[in-house]
């Protein structure tokens, strides 16, 4: 077999990008080797919930103030953290991950609609749930490391009662 047809792919190579944010899904899809049909899949490490209750931008109120934190001068100087308030809940959420407004906009509004679903839907949130399951395994590895302790002590008492013996 020659060397050359080690390196046959049957099919072209794409490689899934992140676009730029204000782009639409079509127009990301554009982005991409044209004639080859892309499903969009979800980023590792974010969360979706589309279950979530939808938030209305009329009963939002937002304001713009400055930071607060690490920093120094282009923290304390610019308003780019985020309080978005839910009227009706009266929920206020502050955001201030990123130094970029939008960014803080986008995630401010997430984070409320988890807080309002949790607000409205209690333990049937998807929020709620997924928190629960995180507690409870936690709790399983802290009930595995315990035991693991506990034997590796009795293996030790063991081995010390045997070194007497001898």
């Amino acid at each position: 077999m020659s060397t050359a047809g080690l390196f046959h792919f049957p099919t072209p190579l794409t490689r899934i990008c992140p676009a730029p944010w204000g782009l639409r899904l079509w127009e990301k899809l554009t982005l991409l080797s044209p004639g080859i049909a892309v499903t969009p899949v979800q980023m590792a490490g974010k969360k979706d919930y589309p279950a979530l209750l939808s938030l209305d931008e009329n009963e939002l109120e937002e304001q713009f103030v400055k930071g607060h934190g690490p920093g120094g001068q282009a923290t304390n100087k610019t308003s780019n953290c985020v309080v978005l308030k839910h009227i009706p809940s009266g929920i206020v959420v502050k955001c201030h991950q990123t130094r970029s407004v939008d960014q803080n906009r986008k995630l401010a509004r997430k984070i409320l609609q988890e807080k309002v679903d949790v607000f409205y839907n209690g333990e049937n949130s998807p929020v709620h749930k997924e928190k629960r399951e995180a507690a409870k395994k936690k709790q399983e590895r802290k009930k595995r490391a315990k035991e693991t302790l506990e034997k590796k002590k009795l293996l030790k008492e063991l081995w010390e009662s045997s070194k007497k013996v001898h």
